[in-house]
């Protein structure tokens, strides 16, 4: 199937890129709302379902042991921008389980906010440590796991390893794709990736936004992780992050999470419905404007709601001079 275009980039009044995708929008009876394109081809969700992945890190106890607050939950969900609130976040999750930098097994990189912020960032003299990848918040609830239930933390990032195991048959459970058999890829942050249908996907966050079908304690832990990501959106993701905006735009009615490559997974609780999402290029920005789109088709009944996610829907791109060049806006799909 060839996936229609989604997403269009308007230049001089001449279409010049065409962003083509697919889209699922799900029930937590699996029941599909709305769909576009080829939504049964597994792809990467990679970060979209850290949510998933942190589900041991509740259920196990390891975050009342902790003392995990809020802020350190939406941590552990988060592809975070490595701003000081977010390093000092994810360094307070391990000395809590009696760790430190070293323990994790993610890797170092570039912080991902602004020009400006790197530009001071090197300035200063810093240099990146593990708790500045945009994992680090996950990783560090994935070793509170590993120690609340006393699992040796070594090699913690192995398919092989228990914490592994454990992310694995929770996001097996979650969307009701087996995995059986599957031979993972490595993400960016050295721990198993595996793919799904966007169907899955969609209808796995509408679980978790409803605990539908769930038993008890994994339903209670999934809302605690989404209501932990919804009230602290800069948790999630940083300063000027879409996942950031669209969250406060929603006004508590919508979790959103960025993957990788031009994903996106989101979850509307009150209506019950979870969302999925691909741009095929992997185009960053068109993903974003994908997902304000749905939301818009979805939630647009709302005034309020419609006021604030219509300027997340469109885009316009400006030269080094500051005169307007071109949009990005939705296709008529």
């Amino acid at each position: 199937m060839i996936n229609p275009v989604l997403v269009e980039t308007v230049r001089g009044g001449v279409v010049d890129l065409r962003h083509r995708g697919a889209v699922a929008v799900a029930d937590a009876e699996g029941r599909l709302v709305w769909a576009a394109g080829d939504i049964e081809r597994p792809v990467y969700p990679r970060s979209a379902v850290k949510l998933f992945q942190s589900l041991p890190l509740v259920e196990s106890g390891a975050a009342d042991r902790f003392g995990l607050d809020g802020r350190q939950l939406a941590l552990a969900c988060s592809s975070h921008s490595a701003e000081d609130g977010h390093v000092e976040t994810a360094g307070a999750m391990l000395e809590a389980a009696g760790l430190g930098e070293p323990d994790l097994g993610c890797g170092a990189h570039w912080p991902l906010f602004g020009q400006r912020q790197l530009i001071d960032f090197v300035r200063a003299d810093k240099t990146p440590n593990q708790l500045h990848n945009n994992c680090s918040g996950k990783h560090a609830g994935f070793l509170c796991a590993a120690c609340h239930q006393e699992i040796g933390v070594a090699g913690y990032v192995e398919a092989g390893h228990e914490i592994q195991r454990q992310a694995k048959a929770a996001q097996e459970d979650m969307t009701g794709f087996s995995l059986a058999g599957a031979d993972p890829a490595i993400d960016g942050c050295s721990i198993p990736a595996y793919a799904f249908p966007l169907r899955v996907l969609a209808h796995g966050f509408a679980r978790a936004a409803t605990g539908h079908a769930l038993g008890a304690e994994r339903a209670k832990a999934a809302r605690r992780l989404m209501d932990a990501c919804i009230a602290n959106p800069w948790f999630t993701a940083g300063t000027e992050r879409f996942c950031t905006r669209v969250m406060e735009a929603g006004g508590g009615a919508v979790y959103a999470k960025t993957g990788a490559d031009g994903f996106y997974v989101a979850a509307l609780p009150d209506a019950g419905l979870g969302i999925a999402l691909k741009c095929d290029d992997g185009s960053g920005p068109a993903s974003e404007i994908m997902l304000a789109s749905v939301l818009l088709r979805l939630l647009g009944h709302d005034d309020a709601l419609r006021g604030r996610l219509e300027p997340l829907s469109r885009r316009t791109l400006r030269n080094w001079n500051g005169i307007e060049v071109a949009e990005i806006r939705p296709a008529s799909a």
